[in-house]
């Protein structure tokens, strides 16, 4: 039997396991509230330090924001799915969630890539820096990306629209996964996975074949500084950024090659954890624990709180 317009898909979580659900949501819980307080506590900081007013930093406060929007695009709902015992979700919300996680995940690609192209004018031509690097050039880059990110995630999302379904609508995750979805279509979906492998080495491939890129150049500049004290400087301006990525792009691909290697729903599920929740709550410490100049403006900040209710 297929469905043109179904109500609603069950979202099975992480485990279906009830004695595990109170433990699930109190850690879900926990690393949402450490990833939002983390990340804004980047925002303000930023904000609120006139030294850090410069493209990298405001590069920065982009992808902070950008990952507060991530995660609060899946563990939302699967705190609240935990918490009514509840499952479903309406085909409409799901269509919304596949199309907001594609729309940050897409522009937390292009967002790590332009904070690359921002390091490599830095530190390969750091005299021209503040002319290329300009505020308008700074948006331009942050619009474009986003423009990018919505348009990709609008056509996913109408590509699911033409997919008809069967009355078995069970996605073995805790939020709307657009290939597992395409898997439970009853329509011919074979054009729809190639599309996606196209869309995946057109949007995921350009940005970190642009890092490569970028930290090729910033590597050969680096090696040409004769002290050893301006290339530990310059190093440690990339450090931070370098961390990020890797992060990012790691656990990405190890969820690819988990998924590839693997048919376990439970296995998918908790890979897909490792880069939709583990990047946006690491990414503050990696950036307050690697930068003078960002712990110094976070200490200035927490002063300044503590100072209000004193």
């Amino acid at each position: 039997m297929e469905i043109r317009n179904q109500t609603e898909f069950l979202l099975l979580g992480l485990t279906e396991d009830p004695t595990l659900q109170p433990l699930i949501f109190s850690l879900f819980l926990s690393m949402y509230l450490v990833t939002i307080l983390g990340n804004l506590l980047i925002i303000l900081a930023v904000s609120s330090d006139s030294h850090l007013h410069t493209p990298m930093y405001f590069f920065l406060c982009s992808l902070s924001l950008n990952d507060i929007c991530f995660i609060t695009s899946t563990i939302p709902k699967m705190l609240l799915n935990i918490q009514t015992q509840d499952q479903s979700i309406t085909y409409t919300g799901c269509l919304s969630q596949v199309c907001f996680v594609i729309i940050f995940a897409v522009l937390e690609n292009f967002l790590l890539a332009v904070m690359a192209y921002d390091r490599y004018v830095a530190i390969c031509h750091p005299l021209s820096y503040t002319t290329i690097m300009n505020l308008c050039l700074c948006i331009l880059l942050v619009l474009t990306s986003l423009s990018i990110s919505t348009v990709d995630a609008l056509f996913d999302t109408l590509m699911i629209l033409r997919l008809s379904f069967c009355t078995v609508l069970e996605i073995p995750n805790f939020f709307c996964e657009l290939p597992q979805i395409i898997k439970l279509a009853c329509s011919d979906t074979l054009i729809d996975n190639i599309l996606i492998y196209v869309e995946t080495c057109i949007f995921a491939g350009l940005p970190l074949s642009g890092i490569i890129f970028s930290y090729i150049h910033i590597v050969s500049s680096i090696l040409r500084i004769p002290s050893s004290e301006g290339k530990h400087k310059a190093f440690s301006t990339c450090g931070s950024h370098l961390s990020v990525v890797s992060l990012f792009y790691g656990t990405a691909f190890g969820v690819y090659i988990n998924s590839a290697v693997t048919d376990s729903p439970g296995k998918t599920a908790v890979a897909s954890v490792m880069y939709t929740v583990v990047p946006p709550m690491l990414n503050p410490f990696i950036y307050s624990l690697r930068n003078r100049d960002m712990k110094e403006a976070m200490r200035k900040l927490i002063s300044r709180i503590v100072s209000l209710y004193e």
